[in-house]
């Protein structure tokens, strides 16, 4: 059943009434400067606010175990976040609509020289439209957004008539596991929404993404005689030669596979991080390169680390000094598959009306090169899985932002998808 005309201009003024509030609740989460590892304030913080708000509460740690036996799984670091995981769970009286999952992550990227932000990159500064900080665009605000869109039916005194699992997840922007591991424990409904910034569109679909490192060991010698020794930096360059050629190819894979082929560069290899060397007047002993790249839906992690492996290995033997010295490759972070939202599920023409309702334009739907935690809950637990959210700038870069009146929009739209997807009760409070 479709929303009454007067429902919707209700919740869009109940969500009005209330966004002062979800404004300083998303300036309260980015002062929390939760980079990987330090997520453990946050995830306290969110937990507090929904068992305030009288959710049933669920708090519990990895299972380093049974995520690394799942193939979707990445490998447990040193540096795995230890922080646990968030659920809060909405029980209505009678569950008569359809349930769902609202989902977000609390860990941000690191910041890099804060000497390059106009504001602090943990300082929520709003300028115009903009609500500057660290992980306020990634994805903070969309994480208040999920708690603040069912804040709004209650205030109109409506709760959804349905169960509803609020996910507060880390490790996103490092292996998965966090969402991985809210499958894991058995958390499953009838769809999930995911408000990641993505321009008030909806992902169609999505690359998977391996993390590996390639280390490289060099004979150290004194400059004087470095023609006696083996540069590892120089050899690890030649590698990265190689790597470049191998995503060409990958690139060149795209021509038949929808979402993709008319992408100019779908497939994106980063070299994220060079260390080598011990000093200047020395030649190199070792080198080690951190390097991101893209797989397309359907090709499994599995698969993917094998040809990288392969590649690197046959390149070695090719080459003089690696032929001899051949070089490792770790894979040491996410280890996951793409996926692709089919169109026609309920699920989507339920958002698609929300979505005209609030903005007042039709639903569009892209491809995003990224990794998003909709992976999971599309593959695994095999649910139309929908990742939407507000306006953004500079996600993962100096300056990120977020757009105030997109946010506004997209909360409207995310309580009207909530009231007619799960259904509607009177609230209890």
């Amino acid at each position: 059943m479709t929303i009454e005309s007067q429902l919707r201009d209700r919740v869009a003024a109940s969500v009005d009434q209330g966004f002062a509030a979800q404004i300083a609740f998303t300036q309260d989460m980015i002062r929390f400067a939760s980079v990987r590892g330090a997520e453990h304030a946050v995830q306290d913080f969110v937990f507090r606010a929904l068992r305030e708000r009288n959710y049933a509460m669920d708090r519990f740690e990895m299972d380093r175990g049974a995520i690394e036996r799942h193939p979707g799984g990445a490998v447990f670091s040193e540096d795995h976040s230890a922080a646990p995981i968030v659920v809060g769970i909405h029980r209505p009286r009678n569950e008569t609509g359809r349930s769902l999952i609202l989902q977000a992550h609390v860990d941000v990227v690191p910041p890099g020289p804060a000497g390059m932000w106009s504001h602090p990159p943990f300082d929520p500064v709003i300028e115009g439209d903009w609500l500057y900080g660290r992980g306020g665009a990634d994805m903070k605000a969309g994480h208040a957004a999920n708690i603040f869109a069912i804040d709004a039916l209650r205030r109109i005194g409506l709760q959804p008539a349905a169960t509803v699992y609020v996910q507060s997840v880390v490790e996103e922007e490092s292996t998965g596991n966090g969402a991985l591991m809210t499958h894991l424990r058995g958390y499953k409904a009838d769809a999930a929404l995911i408000p990641e910034p993505e321009d008030e569109m909806l992902v169609r679909a999505n690359v998977g993404v391996l993390w590996f490192e390639v280390e490289v060991r060099g004979l150290p010698v004194h400059v004087r005689e470095m023609g006696a020794g083996a540069n590892a930096i120089d050899a690890a360059y030649r590698i990265m030669g190689e790597l470049r050629r191998l995503e060409a190819e990958w690139n060149e894979r795209k021509a038949g596979r929808a979402h993709f082929e008319t992408e100019a560069h779908p497939i994106n290899l980063n070299i994220g991080k060079i260390e080598g060397g011990d000093w200047a007047s020395s030649v190199p002993a070792w080198c080690k390169l951190s390097c991101r790249i893209a797989i397309y839906p359907g090709v499994s992690a599995k698969e993917a680390s094998r040809e990288i492996a392969d590649r690197i290995a046959a390149f070695a033997r090719s080459d003089n000094f690696l032929a001899n010295n051949p070089p490792s490759v770790e894979f040491n972070g996410f280890f996951a598959e793409g996926y692709v939202l089919e169109p026609g599920s309920d699920a989507e023409a339920v958002l698609a009306r929300a979505h005209q309702d609030a903005t007042g334009q039709p639903l569009k739907s892209f491809m995003t090169a990224g990794y998003l935690d909709a992976r999971v809950y599309a593959l695994y637990d095999k649910i139309p899985t929908l990742c939407y959210g507000p306006y953004s700038q500079n996600i993962h870069g100096f300056d990120e932002r977020v757009s105030i009146a997109s946010l506004k929009r997209i909360t409207t739209a995310m309580a009207l998808f909530v009231a007619e997807w799960c259904g509607t009760e009177p609230s209890e409070t």
